[in-house]
């Protein structure tokens, strides 16, 4: 498995920070004859030019619209344009992932930046060649990972033997967004799982009285579980909540729970990034000052900075498409301002402040880096 790519060691220190992406699938292709398909999800980086294998989700068993409870973590870096892939594919049991074509279920490209920017970001899959895999989407929702890293310990009594554990997070549409999926704790009647961490944005958003439903299965198939047991937690930072069925609640008129979940411990570490203000929704917007003044040289001159190549962008034009193409993604409209000052402006040639690049007062905008170039 290859790892993820690594700035230059010549270039200078990078501000970093870890984001988290979560997948999930709608309407796979059906691969298998006698079952349905038992998709793995791949995330691939690009590193000067080639896509390497960063990570991979587990293998969930038959089923088309698969929703992977691997968390990916991937360095972000906000001065360069991050491409990643991911590619779903028919797992064949022991034998492990296949990548040969048979077993793509397909494929799908965008930026970190784009994820960071939309949080969410659904595309349909495509096969070999663009051909699209019939209704096939994929879903990359992204947190950032520096948030707060509670350490938890849970507990559960319950009345069957083989039990594991569901963490929901219950957004603001009453969604329900997987966090975590405990190991299977085997004829054990009173489980204890292991501690585990996971942001406090995953977690709840980083509200600490956000709602949370813990689902418990039973069995060593966390990929089809059966959920008749579930709960509601209204403040993660409580200690004991019950676990109800529906049914039962219905049919018996003493019903009291089905068991409880009990937190034995949590621990909260805060941890603050640049990726915090972006995932709150800070927008960067991008504005250019151009320098038309002679300070440079006769921009007819090969050797002048402004130097008008007909076969090439000079050194600032390239420039600026480079930054453009970094923030164009954190930015909603996609506008960017641009301004000139110091240009003779005809019919009289006279030298002018402020103004935009043609000449014309205002602040013109361009729809995209390229354009600003015009």
């Amino acid at each position: 498995m290859g790892e993820a790519p690594e700035p230059s060691p010549q270039a200078p220190l990078a501000v970093l920070s870890k984001v988290e992406l979560r997948v999930s699938c709608r309407h796979l292709l059906d691969r298998d004859t006698l079952n349905k398909s038992d998709p793995c999800v791949l995330l691939l980086m690009q590193s000067q030019g080639q896509w390497m294998e960063v990570d991979r989700s587990e293998v969930i068993k038959s089923n088309l619209n698969p929703v992977f409870a691997k968390i990916f973590t991937v360095d972000y870096y906000f001065e360069e344009v991050q491409k990643l892939r991911f590619e779903v594919y028919d797992s064949h049991g022991h034998t492990g992932v296949g990548t040969h074509d048979d077993d793509f279920l397909g494929g799908m490209e965008c930026t970190v930046g784009q994820i960071v920017a939309q949080k969410r970001v659904t595309k349909p899959l495509f096969l070999k060649y663009g051909k699209f895999a019939g209704k096939s989407t994929i879903t990359v929702s992204s947190r950032a990972g520096s948030c707060p890293a509670p350490s938890s310990l849970l507990q559960d009594l319950f009345s069957k033997s083989d039990p594991f554990l569901e963490i929901y997070r219950i957004d603001d549409d009453r969604s329900e967004q997987l966090v975590y999926r405990t190991e299977v704790v085997k004829n054990n009647l009173s489980p204890i799982w292991e501690p585990f961490k996971v942001s406090l944005n995953s977690l709840c958003s980083c509200e600490e009285k956000r709602k949370l439903r813990v689902r418990k299965g039973d069995g060593d198939h966390p990929s089809a579980p059966q959920f008749p047991h579930s709960t509601v937690c209204r403040e993660p930072l409580g200690r004991m909540w019950d676990c109800m069925n529906p049914k039962y609640k219905i049919k018996k008129r003493n019903y009291k729970n089905s068991g409880v979940v009990v937190l034995l411990d949590l621990k909260i570490h805060r941890v603050y990034s640049f990726l915090d203000y972006i995932m709150g929704g800070c927008q960067i917007h991008f504005t250019v000052a151009i320098d038309f003044t002679a300070s440079n040289g006769d921009p007819r001159n090969s050797c002048s900075l402004h130097y008008i190549n007909p076969y090439q962008p000079n050194e600032y034009l390239k420039a600026l498409v480079a930054v453009g193409e970094i923030c164009q993604d954190y930015d909603s409209d996609k506008k960017f301002s641009a301004l000139g000052f110091g240009a003779r402006i005809p019919p009289k040639y006279e030298v002018k402040g402020w103004s935009g690049p043609c000449g014309t007062p205002g602040m013109p905008l361009a729809m995209a880096p390229v354009g600003l170039g015009r």
